[in-house]
């Protein structure tokens, strides 16, 4: 079977938000006398999760909006975390969500100049070389409470800082003997105004730039200024990097730029049972609680890929959520219905049981095999295709849809009782077969010829349709069946007094051997996704797939199967 070409759903218009409103003010004054320009600055120290989508989505989107162009800047000022297969990774990511940067460009091509800032800095007076210890450094800074005190080594002469500047360029101290802080205020009501660091000392070889340099600069330092050098109009971050707006605009000024970039913060992503911390997601590898960073229970943007979600239900998600002034938890069911909409209208169905239950057609010729007409979409969805299911004697049916002494309102197979199986036969449960321990191993039923495709010429009526898969011409698969990361909505309740992996679900995935699927899908190409129907959205695992051995990732459930479980409490 051959999935046929489809057309994804057409996406919303972006919605309205705060910032979209102040980029349309700049765009209509043309207050930066240029295009509008955004980037997106990720570390290169890991991969990215659902919240960088976000981020993404808004400033590609931004730029694209306005015929503008956005950067993808790597963020890699530090040698000891940073890699490049994080940076490869990164790229992979932002195309496969759809989006196409202007520039490549890397904070660590910015160095030599970065360091001529610094000495321009210094040689205005607006920076100094401080010998202090870290932690002198730290206490000095006071509290939010209390002013901060002036370091002994503040008012060095421009000279000598300028040379101890160029010494520590060269090599010549051992990491932390020396730092280059900036001069402000430190009785500033912002801390982060309290003389902030600039540079340090780092003898580590950088995955860009080897053993070039030696001295690295900090984040507030490097990146107002990169944003400056590359024409940015509108720096777009999260709410965590609201105070350091100030000193991205000093830097920015100190350096000479008149009309700095406006720096706009908005609420990151915080999404109901799940984390969004690099740090943590990283914990979670190296521990071995996932199988990896494209795990596809973690919220990283390939182990999201790896699962099934497809990049139009991340991009209607971001569209959906907004972009707000004020940190709020969004409801995975939202993430959730977004996927489900998406794949609704995208994939074909196909039949696969989970928990096979032999049945055998007595009055069905024996070692016949006939192909019954399937649908690969609903009435109610505008794609069209069909492909042929076998069907045999000896068929498998979900064990949950027998019951030997079932109740009211089941109304699936039961002893005597007659039901439609999908696509094909009405049958009727004749006798039931069991082990020596008393366990059900076999229906034996009889079918009506006369209403193949599922109708009786007769006009009657059954209550319960079932699905099947033929056990002659049937395949095995594996599926993994995989949910929520964690077992509670905020993991990280608590803070860091507390282990967010004593949250983890232990059930969040379930591997199921001996799945029984149709045997049109040996032909497809792995990371073909599907609607296994009545059970869930599946995609063909794109690593451990193969014709030989067919292995199948859960996407998402039809259905939001938790509802139940907060209501029991």
């Amino acid at each position: 079977m051959n999935e046929p070409v489809i057309t994804p759903p057409s996406e919303q218009a972006p919605r309205k938000d705060f910032v979209r409103e102040l980029v349309a003010a700049d765009a209509a004054s043309a207050r930066f006398g240029r295009t509008i320009a955004t980037r997106f600055p990720p570390e290169p120290n890991g991969f990215l999760h659902i919240g960088h989508a976000k981020s993404i989505c808004l400033n590609f989107g931004i730029a694209n909006e306005y015929g503008g162009r956005c950067n993808l800047r790597f963020d890699d000022t530090n040698p000891f975390t940073e890699d490049i297969k994080y940076v490869n990774a990164i790229k992979e990511d932002v195309r496969w969500l759809g989006f196409a940067w202007a520039e490549e460009r890397y904070a660590s091509d910015y160095f030599e100049k970065l360091y001529e800032f610094a000495e321009l800095l210094v040689t205005k007076g607006s920076a100094y070389v401080d010998s202090e210890s870290e932690e002198a450094i730290r206490t000095g800074r006071g509290t939010v409470t209390s002013a901060g005190k002036d370091s002994p080594f503040r008012n060095r002469s421009a000279e000598e800082n300028l040379d101890l500047l160029r010494r520590m360029r060269a090599g010549e101290f051992a990491d932390g003997v020396h730092v280059l802080r900036a001069k402000i205020d430190m009785t500033h009501p912002n801390m982060i105004m309290r003389d902030p660091l600039l540079i340090r000392i780092r003898k580590a070889s950088h995955y860009r730039r080897g053993d070039a340099w030696c001295i690295y600069p900090l984040y507030d330092y490097a990146h107002g200024l990169s944003d400056a050098m590359e024409g940015i109009t509108h720096s777009l971050c999260t709410l965590e990097f609201k105070d350091n707006n100030d000193i991205y605009r000093w830097l920015v000024r100190e350096a000479g730029f008149d009309i700095p970039p406006e720096q706009t913060e908005f609420a990151r992503l915080e999404l109901d049972y799940t984390i969004v911390s690099k740090r943590k997601l990283l914990r979670l590898v190296n521990e071995g609680h996932v199988g990896g960073w494209d795990d596809p229970r973690m919220p990283t943007i390939a182990g999201l890929r790896r699962r099934g979600v497809t990049p139009e239900a991340i991009r209607a998600f971001a569209s959906t959520i907004g972009v707000a002034r004020k940190e709020a938890r969004t409801e995975l069911a939202t993430f959730e219905h977004e996927v489900r909409n998406d794949l609704n209208m995208r994939v074909p169905r196909v039949l696969c049981v989970v928990k096979p239950l032999k049945v055998v057609l007595t009055n069905y010729p024996e070692g016949e095999v006939e192909e019954l007409d399937a649908s690969f979409y609903p009435h109610d969805v505008p794609l069209t295709g069909s492909r042929k299911v076998p069907f045999s004697r000896e068929l498998w049916i979900e064990r949950d849809d027998f019951m030997e002494a079932p109740p009211k309102k089941f109304f699936r197979l039961a002893p005597g009782r007659e039901v439609r199986l999908r696509y094909g036969y009405f049958i009727t449960c004749q006798e039931v077969i069991k082990d020596a321990a008393g366990e059900i191993v076999e229906l034996r039923c009889t079918y009506d010829p006369a209403t193949r495709g599922g109708d009786s010429p007769d006009g009657r009526k059954v209550q319960g349709t079932i699905h099947w898969v033929s056990a002659a011409r049937g395949l095995d698969c594996e599926l993994r069946m995989y949910d929520r990361l964690f077992a509670v909505p905020d993991p990280e309740a608590g803070g860091d007094d507390v282990d967010f992996t004593k949250a983890l679900n232990p059930t969040s995935l379930i591997t199921v051997s001996g799945a029984k699927i149709e045997p049109g899908v040996v032909t497809d190409a792995a990371g073909t996704r599907y609607q296994f129907e009545r059970t869930g959205y599946f995609m063909s695992d794109p690593v451990d797939s193969r014709p030989d051995r067919l292995v199948f990732n859960r996407t998402v459930t039809l259905r939001d199967s938790w509802v139940k479980v907060i209501a029991k409490g």
